[in-house]
């Protein structure tokens, strides 16, 4: 499916990990900071659905997929290709995720405070299990997702014009599914 890279993967990944890592970093203080508030541990997987992604992180998605034991491989592959509509994500597997540490930045900002625009509305969202006592959120403990989603858009897009990939050049997004099935 997938055409032959150019560039060492790593090299094509090396913005989009870094992103990760900030992402990473402010996640870790966004729920340092909530203590109590935050009400997501292993096992809590309401919000594991089937999202789609930029193609650099279904690229990203596939190669951690591959290296992976073979037979888990091969699990993962199946239930992507045998995905329902109305089925959790494919990389669940007893309410955690199979690839946590390369899960989409999606996934890793889920549930915690973000600011989303529509037009000139603004509105703070989160998971409804979240902060139930709190009277208020610190500003800087708000992921602002017209950022986050631009950077990783500016991400994707030198992604695609450095990876001889002609699948992944065509999509504009790939289902968690269609990630797993995709060969690196």
């Amino acid at each position: 499916m997938c055409g032959e890279e150019k560039n060492d993967s790593t090299l094509l990944l090396a913005n989009y990990n870094a992103l990760v890592d900030r992402v990473d970093s402010l996640c870790r203080e966004i729920i340092l900071a909530s203590g109590d508030e935050i009400a997501c541990r292993p096992g809590c997987d309401g919000c594991c659905r089937h999202f789609s992604v930029f193609p650099v992180e279904a690229y990203n998605i596939a190669r951690a997929v591959a290296s992976l034991d073979p037979d888990i491989t091969g699990m993962i592959r199946d239930r992507a290709r045998n995905l329902r509509a109305g089925d959790g994500c494919p990389l669940l597997h007893g309410g955690c995720c199979m690839l946590y540490e390369k899960r989409p930045i999606i996934c890793r900002t889920h549930g915690l405070p973000i600011m989303i625009r529509n037009g000139d509305d603004t509105k703070i969202d989160f998971c409804p299990r979240n902060y139930r006592n709190a009277e208020s959120i610190k500003g800087h403990y708000i992921i602002d997702l017209d950022t986050l989603n631009s950077t990783l858009a500016a991400i994707n897009s030198i992604f695609i014009k450095n990876a001889v990939n002609h699948y992944l050049s065509f999509c504009e997004r790939l289902t968690i599914a269609e990630a797993v099935l995709l060969r690196t």
